[in-house]
């Protein structure tokens, strides 16, 4: 697995904790917030490449979901922490969870089309 890969699943992973009934709330809560510190990491390394001008208008849009996710996380941060309802938390941090999935592999989409652009496409 890649590390984007690795930081997705550890986060899901300490998101579906509870449900064990192994571990505190209190040591739950800490271990979502590390794993969400990884992943909100990740996405403030994106970098941009403007090299291509017909993909700019949609790498800009990735930078704005990018920037949407990154505030989204900021303020599930001290729900995870403070929120009595862990239910809630959990969901709201799955769905998090998922549309940064969803963010990921727009931008490896983007990635492909710029290697397709450069070797000619399908033609």
């Amino acid at each position: 697995m890649t590390s984007a890969a690795d930081a997705l699943a550890e986060l899901h992973r300490a998101l579906e904790a509870p449900r064990d009934g192994v571990v505190s709330t209190g040591s739950w809560r800490w271990n979502v917030r590390q794993r969400m510190t990884r992943v909100r990491d990740l996405l403030i390394r994106e970098s941009e490449h403007p090299d291509e001008a017909w993909l700019s208008a949609r790498r800009g849009s990735a930078l704005r979901e990018r920037q949407a996710l990154l505030a989204r996380m900021g303020a599930l941060g001290p729900e995870v922490l403070e929120n009595p309802d862990l239910e809630q938390v959990r969901e709201h941090g799955l769905r998090l969870l998922s549309d940064i999935d969803h963010h990921l592999q727009r931008l490896r989409d983007l990635a492909y089309d710029d290697v397709a652009l450069e070797l000619g496409g399908s033609e």
